[in-house]
């Protein structure tokens, strides 16, 4: 149990935790293959060249307007840049399932939390609908609530959709936890004024993840919950 051993400082052991806001992805499920072929699907539409997944890897985060800006020349001044952004939402919707997978452990862990009576969030800067399409296909019945891309909610780093998803749990910021794999994260977290667990295994590795803040690390869902097992003891 080195990392939560080593970070113990960070989060606040002695917390009940109540409710847990969960990034999707690159936390709860591996997208990214699905990502880098609707992206590559819509920059041949447009004649532009394609990335490999490790370059498309280091796009994501910051919403699938972001992404597309970071892959076609030029950013957001190229005035293809409107269309190729439709392609891809027109596209990936439609295959956002095709390699798409929870990253083994997490139905364990979603498990673990819903027999605990643990409320559960998603909270991610991926369109509604496709939040929506994967919480129903992988994760009903074990998360609660799913935020996405939506009119008048600020995407992540900003604090909208947490507070957003917090706030249809109805979560106290006091037992909320937060659990993502990225810099995003880690910002939206300390927007929010919560405790932040980042994981290992998405798409930023831990050097990436301490240089960019990361104070408590899991490298697999199962320290999540033991962690959260050693924070509440009896009651979890």
């Amino acid at each position: 149990m080195y990392l939560f051993v080593y970070f113990c400082d960070a989060i606040n052991k002695k917390t009940m935790y109540k409710t847990v806001i969960f990034d999707l992805d690159g936390t709860l499920l591996d997208t990214l293959d699905d990502l880098a072929a609707a992206t590559n699907w819509a920059l041949r539409q447009h004649g532009f060249a394609e990335h490999s997944t490790d370059e498309v890897r280091m796009m994501v985060g910051n919403g699938v307007g972001k992404l597309i800006e970071r892959a076609i020349p030029n950013g957001a001044v190229n005035p293809e840049y409107s269309q190729t952004l439709a392609d891809f939402k027109g596209y990936y919707v439609q295959h956002c399932r095709d390699n798409t997978r929870p990253y083994k452990g997490i139905i364990e862990l979603l498990q673990t939390l819903k027999a605990a009576g643990v409320k559960t969030g998603i909270v991610s800067n991926k369109l509604q609908p496709g939040v929506s399409e994967l919480q129903r296909e992988f994760f009903d019945g074990l998360i609660d609530v799913a935020v996405g891309e939506r009119e008048g909610v600020r995407r992540k780093p900003a604090p909208d959709m947490v507070l957003t998803a917090m706030k249809e749990l109805g979560a106290d910021k006091d037992s909320t936890i937060y659990v993502g794999d990225s810099d995003v994260d880690i910002t939206t977290a300390r927007n929010c004024g919560l405790p932040c667990i980042a994981v290992t295994w998405g798409f930023r590795d831990r050097n990436f993840l301490l240089v960019h803040g990361a104070s408590t690390m899991a490298d697999t869902p199962q320290d999540i919950a033991s962690f959260l097992l050693s924070c509440q003891g009896d009651n979890l």
